[in-house]
């Protein structure tokens, strides 16, 4: 069986798409699987295939993330079980609409979905990991539109932002703890999240495969980058981008205005 550092992996939507496909690629790693979402009967279905194929440990854990009370189940879940050394916060959705025309109780709903659940997760299972022997990792998956907000209105851009923000803060937290952090910024990929924004993906160019996705940001994941961009072609653009905020810090510990900001 391949090595398998940090033993199990819980996933979030591992229902499908982008989850399913890290619980399929994860397994043929030899990863037991704690597998989390919504559709009860496809992860049954994906657990007995993975088994049978992968013969890895598939748990099944159903849950809607946007529920307290299921949360909860989840975060006991990520306390309490020391198999588990990785998290895959993947669940997440959009909406068809902008927030000028937005219905206020979904963009709440989304909220709790890619921002509360994002955080409670990780905030669940860091500190078993941080004194777990072996060390973990927690992957989160953002989006590039955390930093090209123009491409899409509406609130999922900002929860994509907080997404790819809360990585880089536990990266800076967690340096030296045995933890390892990464944020995956896929483009357009071949999943059912266009089905929830009413867009036909089959008419959509440069769209990503899902598995050509996962196997790429798991290439990131084996190198330990703290970001992972599968469609960036050159790294030093992100480099760059990157180079040019942390120059901006020293800039920003000031009593006064800047002058030009002053008559």
């Amino acid at each position: 069986m391949p090595d398998t550092p940090f033993g199990a992996a819980l996933i979030t939507g591992a229902s499908s798409g982008i989850g399913a496909t890290y619980a399929d690629r994860l397994a043929r790693r030899g990863h037991d699987l704690v597998l989390v979402a919504r559709d009860a009967a496809k992860m049954q279905a994906l657990a007995a295939r993975l088994r049978a194929e992968a013969g890895v440990a598939v748990d099944v854990l159903p849950a809607d993330l946007t529920d307290a009370g299921a949360l909860a189940k989840v975060e006991a879940r990520l306390r309490d079980d020391d198999r588990i050394g990785i998290l895959v916060n993947n669940a997440g959705s959009a909406l068809p609409f902008g927030l000028a025309d937005a219905d206020l109780d979904r963009v709440e709903w989304l909220i709790r979905l890619n921002v509360t659940a994002v955080a409670r997760l990780a905030g669940a299972v860091l500190p078993r990991l941080v004194g777990r022997a072996g060390g973990g990792a927690v992957v989160n998956i953002a989006s590039i539109l955390a930093v090209a907000p123009e491409v899409m209105q509406g609130v999922y851009p900002a929860t994509k932002a907080f997404v790819l923000t809360l990585s880089q803060a536990m990266q800076v937290e967690l340096a030296g703890r045995g933890v390892y952090v990464q944020a995956v910024l896929p483009a357009a990929t071949r999943t059912e999240i266009w089905t929830a924004v009413g867009r036909d993906v089959r008419q959509m160019p440069g769209v990503m495969e899902v598995g050509e996705l996962v196997d790429a940001a798991l290439v990131g994941f084996d190198r330990r980058e703290p970001v992972t961009i599968p469609p960036l072609p050159d790294a030093a653009q992100w480099d760059a981008f990157d180079a040019a905020r942390l120059a901006m810090l020293p800039n920003f510990r000031q009593e006064r205005a800047a002058p030009r900001y002053r008559a």
